[in-house]
């Protein structure tokens, strides 16, 4: 197994199928020496009842087929969050394994054609060999598909039939079997503790990946997961496959495996041979498995192209044909009985389980096994090598004609370029936008004069994307003002609004809270191509005392290493000077204040230091963040990202700490992010609709009978009248999102939601990003500018009915009128003037309810003040 980086080490099949994959595995004149199957190394079938492969024993399978075969080649990408290791296994042929960097290279190429002759191009065309990926196991509780890997792995090493040997041939596979080594490790282990017990097919407790759960394929874009890092090199940068599939699973009521293409709506700025590629590979993919004699085989429906920008979504922006499978659920391991009547439709282009045109055969219901999940995944990872192989030619040069059409489109369109002016808010977060992107292979420049656009004069140091390259869709996604579609393919059949599968923009820029100039026309000046990220490593002045920018995000982080440091920290209270409300003054020594200044790119600016009557002390801040079972909470785990990524201490905190009380003794500071109140505390939901995890976690209410005593959650009322005690003796207690309705009933605030009982019909807002004006002269809003935008997803609209009104400060305000920047928005009239941010204060202590998501899975940059300020004022 070759190393990119350390790491650690840490049922019955249908006949039809075992005729077809097994009769291909009979040696052949040139064949391999023998090779170990599946089933005789992990000594059972893979995707048998109530067992599963663990990821130590499925790496050391692909270790071993290295050793036995010269079809396969092995990597190691690096560890994983927790330290296993990240594969990347290459599947084809010893001759063009033996030419791979060649071959990436054509890929690449083709990728982004600009400026080479047609003669060359074909030439590549001919000489070239379809790449494509494939990945599984992304979301740990869709067990199947790293059962599946092993088993697609041995099938194209070991058969030798014609069929095997062209796709060999013609296609080098580039398969990622295992996307979530942690939390397939922690599956696994948890299901076999309870198999055979009352708690058989209980969910995992505790959120499948560290920081993100669910959410670990929604980092398709900003990529702050590791995992997230290395499948964009290998699809983004270093190989750019031309197809892509991520194979997933789905709930278990309804058809037995979706394949592409996606349903409406689609996102703009895709190529249009884009969508019909899906197609193309998806009617190829039903084919088959409607050819193996699969039921309740569907296709265009349930997905629509518009999704979250996750791998299989914002492929397409990189010309990469991203397609999605999704099989239908078994209990885990654990098989399960569907009866007919327990099947239904109801999905995008599914109104009923009935035969249509796109599922002319409906699975009839009855058992249904983990093994009918492998083989539904094996035949569909085989059908897309297979097309690729038989089309090679027209793949490639499918590549080519998007990438050419798409960069053409670029640059005559009404936007063809845009302008990150260096005069930016924060800077420094404007780099990290740049940085990012880069990621992605954007093709950035920046400006080593002041250049014109636009009629405007830009300052040096400015950037310019232009969108005459191949990725204009995504940066135009990324970038653009975005609206969400309201028509036929949006709205149910009584008009109501249908929810978009994710938020309803991903606008990078508006939620980083950078500026963004959309420029139509020539752009002069001296420009030069990135070809690195852009370093950052801040000044330091000669002084004994320095001053940080408060308006920088990073300057919290700075701040914080400083502390731990054992340096002194004030916070400026009053403008004095060139000196801010929310500014840091810190004393350290030299070396401290040096390698501070490195690590964050933050500027230490000289100064005396002001009137104490302007400053107050900070000290190193005594942060808790409530966690809970039930599946646990994905905001919470980006929340802690977030507070690693600046360096903020902070304790995770279980029911039982808060339920014995006395909080004070060891925080100052206690969060909440966004969660319901049924959730947090385990009681009913004042609606009577019982215990909700809202879309915190992905699992069940963590108090179910299902779930094993030990990990059953919430803090109940001995824990609300903890935090009440709390914050009556001088905490504070911030609450995030739908965090805010718990806040507001456990401490009986004189608020409420003023969207609450409004249907759809009257309002809608899913995940946009809306204007809003901020006091910043409020010490929560230090640092933050007087206009901004907000992401609001789930989010509140604050009403104060306080007679004690004088003790509730508005923060952040919904603009009055033209609220809505990027997304979709019903009923603007309801948010207008409302509050999104509010302060309570309450005995000695506060109340931070921050409606707005601040700091939604680390990449609303704009809001993160609003947070930070609240642990350190």
């Amino acid at each position: 197994m070759r190393n990119s980086a350390p790491a650690p080490r840490s049922a019955t099949v249908v006949l039809t199928i075992v005729v077809v994959f097994g009769a291909f595995l009979t040696p052949a004149a040139g064949a391999q020496n023998a090779i170990t199957a599946p089933d005789e190394f992990f000594g059972h079938q893979l995707g048998a009842d109530r067992i599963l492969a663990r990821w130590d024993r499925i790496v050391e399978y692909f270790e071993l087929l290295e050793e036995e075969s010269d079809r396969i080649r092995v990597t190691n990408m690096g560890p994983s969050t927790e330290g296993y290791p990240f594969l990347l296994v290459t599947i084809s042929s010893p001759e063009n394994l033996a030419n791979l960097d060649r071959i990436a290279e054509i890929s690449r190429t083709l990728s982004d054609p600009r400026g080479l002759p047609e003669a060359e191009i074909e030439a590549m065309i001919g000489e070239g060999k379809a790449v494509v990926s494939q990945s599984l196991g992304l979301h740990s509780t869709e067990v199947a598909g790293c059962q599946t890997g092993p088993e697609i792995a041995y099938d194209f090493v070991a058969r030798n039939d014609e069929e095997a040997l062209r796709i060999l041939d013609e296609t080098v596979l580039l398969l990622l079997p295992c996307i979530n080594p942690d939390g397939q490790v922690w599956v696994a282990d948890w299901y076999h503790q309870w198999v055979g017990t009352e708690y058989e097919g209980a969910g995992l407790p505790w959120l499948y990946h560290t920081y993100a759960g669910h959410d670990n394929n929604r980092d398709g874009d900003f990529m702050n997961l590791v995992e997230s890092k290395y499948i964009g090199k290998i699809l983004y940068r270093e190989w750019k496959p031309q197809a892509y599939v991520d194979h997933h699973q789905m709930g278990g009521g309804g058809a037995r495996m979706y394949t592409p293409p996606y349903s409406d709506p689609i996102r703009p700025y895709a190529d249009p041979l884009m969508w019909r590629e899906l197609s193309w590979y998806g009617a190829h993919i039903a084919y088959k498995l409607e050819e193996a004699g699969k039921a309740g085989i569907l296709n265009a429906a349930q997905y629509p192209g518009w999704g979250h920008f996750g791998w299989h979504w914002i492929t397409p922006f990189h010309n990469i044909a991203g397609m999605l499978t999704e099989s239908a659920s078994a209990n885990l391991a654990t098989p399960v009985y569907v009866d007919p009547d327990q099947l239904s439709g109801g999905a995008r282009q599914l109104p009923e389980y009935e035969a249509q045109s796109n599922m002319p055969n409906p699975w009839p219901g009855g058992w249904w096994h983990l093994r009918d999940i492998v083989e539904q995944q094996k035949i569909a990872a085989w059908a897309l090598q297979d097309m690729a192989a038989r089309n090679r030619e027209t793949v490639l040069r499918n590549q080519y004609l998007k990438s050419m059409r798409q960069t053409e489109r670029g640059a005559t369109g009404s936007t063809n370029a845009y302008v990150i002016p260096s005069t930016q808010h924060d800077p420094l977060t404007a780099v990290k936008m740049i940085n990012t992107l880069m990621l992605s292979d954007v093709e950035i420049q920046i400006a080593e004069s002041q250049l014109e656009a636009g009629n405007r004069l830009y300052d040096e140091g400015s950037f310019v994307i232009s969108l005459a390259q191949p990725k204009m869709g995504l940066v135009r996604n990324l970038l653009g003002q975005t609206f969400y579609p309201d028509n036929d393919w949006t709205r149910a059949r009584d008009g109501s609004p249908l929810r978009p599968y994710d938020t309803a923009t991903h606008t990078m820029a508006e939620i980083m809270g950078v500026q963004v100039d959309p420029v139509n026309g020539a752009i002069t000046g001296d420009l030069r191509v990135l070809e690195e990220p852009i370093p950052v490593a801040g000044t330091v002045e000669e002084s004994t005392y320095h001053v940080l920018d408060g308006r920088l995000n990073d300057s919290f982080r700075a701040v914080n290493l400083v502390l731990v440091q054992g340096g002194s920290v004030q916070r400026v209270t009053q403008a004095s000077g060139d000196l801010r409300p929310g500014d840091f003054i810190v004393g350290s020594t030299p070396s401290v204040v040096a390698e501070v200044a490195r690590q964050t790119g933050v500027d230490f600016i000289a100064v005396d230091l002001p009137s104490t009557e302007i400053l107050n002390d900070v000290p190193t801040p005594r942060i808790g963040m409530y966690q809970r079972y039930g599946g646990g909470n994905m905001e919470e785990g980006w929340t802690r990202l977030v507070f690693e990524q600046f360096d903020f201490p902070y304790t995770s905190v279980m029911d039982t700490e808060i339920q014995a009380g006395d909080l004070s003794a060891d925080y100052d500071v206690l969060v909440f992010p966004h969660d319901s109140w049924g959730a947090i505390t385990g009681l009913p939901a004042a609606d009577g609709g019982g215990r909700g995890n809202d879309r915190g976690g992905r699992g069940g209410d963590g108090r179910g009978s299902n779930i094993p005593p030990d990990y059953r959650s919430g803090i109940g009322t001995e824990g609300v009248q903890a935090l009440r005690d709390f914050v009556e003796n001088g905490g504070t207690v911030v609450a995030m999102g739908g965090a805010t309705d718990f806040a507001i009933r456990a401490f009986d605030l004189g608020i409420r939601n003023a969207l609450a009982g409004l249907d759809s019909m009257e309002f809608f807002c899913p995940g946009s990003t809306l204007h809003v004006d901020v006091d910043p002269t409020n010490p929560l809003a230090w640092g933050m500018p007087a206009d901004a935008l907000a992401l609001f997803w789930d989010s509140p609209a604050f009403e104060i009915t306080a007679r004690d009104a004088y003790n509730y400060d508005r923060v952040v305000t919904y603009a009055e009128r033209n609220i809505l920047q990027s997304g979709w928005l019903v009923g603007e009239k309801h948010l207008s003037k409302r509050a999104a941010v509010v302060t309570v204060r309450v005995g000695e202590g506060e109340i931070v309810l921050l409606g707005i998501r601040a700091q939604h899975r680390a990449q609303t940059h704009g809001g993160y003040k609003l947070l930070f300020n609240a642990l350190m004022r």
